[in-house]
C-alpha cells in the first residue's frame, strides 16, 4: 500500500491539464484583450481616414472666393463616404450633407466642421471656446469666406463595446465607450512661370470703402465695363506709396541673381521660372527703373538701352501696335525708343479713358475712343457687331486684331502691328503684352506693420492676376507709369485663363 501511495505521489502525468486549467482564464483574457485592441484600432483608423477624407475634399474648395463654404460642403457630401466597422452600430457608412454653406460651423450626417482662418502653431494646442475667436473664420459669410484657409472636421463619436470584461478590473468601469476622430486640412495655392511683380489691389477696401467706385476685385474682373478701365500703375518705393493702384517687385528665384539687371531679365523674358505661394511672397522694391522700363518695352519691339535683351526669349509680342512710327535713324525699330514718334499724324495707340475719376485720377471710367482707334488703324475693316452696343476692352480689341489677321494692316499714318524684322523673332507661345503678378492688399499689409517699399517677407496674396500692357513705359524716370487693363484673376471669380499657372493643393495639417 505504501508503495502505491509513493508511486502516486511521484506520478506527473496530467500536470499539463492542471496548469492549463489554472492559466486558461488568463489566456482567454489576453486573447480577448488583443482582439479588442485590434477592433478599437481598426475602428479609430476608419474614423480617422473618414475625417481626413472629408477635410481634404472640403479644403480643395477653400480658395477665399464667394461660395467657397457651400462648395466645400458639397464636396464632402458628394465625393466622400467611408465605411466604418466594429462600432456598436455595426458596419455603417459615414456621410455628410449640405446644410446651406452659410455658417462658419455646422454639422450634417456623421460629421461636424468649422472653417478656420488660422491654426495653432503647436499641434498640442486645442481650439476651444476660449481661443476660437483667434482661429475661427468670421461668422459673417462674406468676410469669413474670404479669410478661410482651413477646415476642422470632427467625426461624431461612435460607440465601442469591449469583449474583454473591463468591469472586473475596477468597480464602476464600463465595458463600453466612444471613439472619435478630428482632422484639419488647408488649401494652399501658388503659381509658377510668373513674373516677379506685385500690384497693390486697386479695389482694396479701406475702412469699409475704396476709391474705385465701391467694386471688389471679384466684381471688377467679372464685369467687362469695369475691366476696361485703364489703370495707371506707379512704382512703389520711388515717390509712390504702397497704396491701391501701384506696383513693385517680388524677390526673384535664388538662381536668377540679385540686382536691377537680374530682376529686369526675369520681367523681360518670355520664360520666367519663378514660383510664388499665395501664403507668403517677399517684396524687393527700390530697384533702378531704367532696366525695368526696358523689360516692359521689349515686349513692344522697342530695343533695350545697351542691348541687354538680345536673345529670342526676349522677343516682342506678335502684335506691337502702339501708335508710333519710325521718324529718325535706321529702319531698325528695335534700336532705340528715341527714334519713335508717338505724336505723328495718322497713328493712334490704344487711347486713354475719357475721364479718370478713381484712385485720385489714376483709374479711368472705361470710356475710351474705340471708334477713333479703329478708323485710324483699320479704316472700314469689320469688327464684331456687338462692339457697337457694348464697348470692348482694349485687350479684346488687341486679341481680335491677331485672330482676324489685322496685325499687318497699316494705319493712315503707316504704322503696322507687325514687329520689325530687325527685332528678335516675335514670341507666339505666350502673350507678351500680358504681365502677370501677385495682387496684394497693400493698405492692410502696411497697417499690420509691413514695409512694402522695402524688403518684406511672408506677405499673403489676395489673388494672382494678369494685366494687359496698353502702351510702352514712356521714360526711365523713377516715377514712370505703367498703363494696364485688368484681364483676369485666380479664384472663383476668374475667367479661367490663369489655370495653367496655378498649383493648387489641399494639405492635411492635423
Amino acid at each position: 500500500m505504501l508503495r502505491i501511495i509513493r508511486a502516486f505521489w511521484h506520478d506527473q502525468r496530467g500536470m499539463a491539464l492542471i496548469l492549463v486549467s489554472i492559466t486558461l482564464p488568463a489566456i482567454i483574457g489576453f486573447s480577448l484583450l488583443a482582439i479588442d485592441m485590434s477592433r478599437v484600432n481598426n475602428l479609430h483608423n476608419d474614423l480617422q481616414k473618414a475625417a481626413d477624407s472629408f477635410a481634404l475634399a472640403a479644403a480643395a474648395e477653400l480658395d477665399g472666393s464667394s461660395g467657397s463654404w457651400a462648395r466645400a460642403e458639397r464636396a464632402m457630401a458628394m465625393l466622400v463616404d467611408n465605411e466604418s466597422n466594429f462600432s456598436t452600430a455595426g458596419r455603417f457608412t459615414l456621410t455628410s450633407g449640405q446644410p446651406g454653406g452659410t455658417q462658419h460651423c455646422n454639422n450634417a450626417g456623421a460629421i461636424s466642421w468649422c472653417f478656420l482662418k488660422a491654426i495653432p502653431a503647436n499641434d498640442g494646442t486645442k481650439i476651444t471656446t476660449a481661443n476660437q475667436a483667434t482661429y475661427h473664420a468670421n461668422a459673417n459669410q462674406a468676410v469669413g469666406e474670404a479669410e478661410t484657409r482651413f477646415i476642422q472636421v470632427t467625426v461624431a463619436p461612435q460607440g465601442f463595446a469591449a469583449i474583454f470584461p473591463v468591469s472586473i478590473l475596477s468597480s464602476g468601469t464600463s465595458n463600453s465607450w466612444t471613439i472619435g476622430a478630428v482632422a484639419v486640412a488647408g488649401f494652399t495655392s501658388g503659381v509658377c512661370d510668373f513674373t516677379p511683380v506685385f500690384m497693390c489691389n486697386p479695389y482694396e477696401m479701406v475702412n469699409g470703402t475704396n476709391n474705385a467706385g465701391g467694386y471688389t476685385l471679384e466684381q471688377a474682373v467679372s464685369d467687362p465695363a469695369v475691366r476696361r478701365r485703364l489703370i495707371e500703375l506707379r512704382k512703389v518705393g520711388n515717390g509712390a506709396a504702397a497704396g491701391p493702384g501701384n506696383f513693385g517687385f517680388l524677390e526673384p528665384p535664388p538662381d536668377v541673381g540679385n540686382g536691377a539687371q537680374a530682376l529686369a531679365q526675369t520681367i523681360a523674358t518670355s520664360t520666367p521660372i519663378g514660383c510664388y505661394n499665395s501664403a507668403n511672397v517677399t517684396t524687393k522694391t527700390g530697384q533702378n527703373a531704367g532696366p525695368v522700363q526696358d523689360a516692359f518695352n521689349v515686349r513692344f519691339g522697342i530695343g533695350a538701352n545697351g542691348n541687354h535683351f538680345d536673345s529670342p526669349e526676349y522677343g516682342p509680342a506678335a502684335n506691337v501696335r502702339k501708335g508710333a512710327i519710325q521718324t529718325t535713324g535706321s529702319a531698325n525699330q528695335c534700336a532705340s525708343m528715341n527714334q519713335l514718334s508717338f505724336t505723328e499724324a495718322g497713328t493712334m495707340g490704344l487711347p486713354h479713358d475719357a475721364t479718370t475719376p478713381y484712385l485720385g485720377g489714376r483709374m479711368g471710367d472705361g470710356d475710351w475712343d474705340f471708334s477713333g482707334y479703329w478708323s485710324t488703324n483699320f479704316g472700314s475693316a469689320s469688327y464684331p457687331a456687338s462692339w457697337d452696343t457694348t464697348k470692348p476692352t482694349r485687350y479684346e480689341v488687341y486679341r481680335y486684331e491677331i485672330s482676324a489677321g489685322l496685325v499687318g494692316t497699316a494705319s493712315t499714318g503707316g504704322e503696322v502691328g507687325t514687329p520689325s524684322a530687325s527685332c528678335q523673332p516675335p514670341v507666339t507661345t505666350v502673350d507678351r503684352r500680358l504681365i502677370y503678378g501677385a495682387i496684394l492688399n497693400c493698405n492692410a499689409l502696411e497697417a499690420a506693420g509691413n514695409e512694402l517699399s522695402g524688403h518684406s517677407t511672408n506677405l499673403p496674396v489676395e489673388a494672382f492676376g494678369s494685366f494687359f500692357l496698353t502702351e510702352p513705359v514712356p521714360s526711365t524716370s523713377e516715377d514712370a507709369s505703367v498703363m494696364v487693363e485688368l484681364v483676369d484673376v485666380t479664384g472663383g471669380a476668374g475667367q479661367g485663363t490663369l489655370d495653367n499657372f496655378l498649383r493648387d493643393e489641399a494639405q492635411l495639417y492635423r
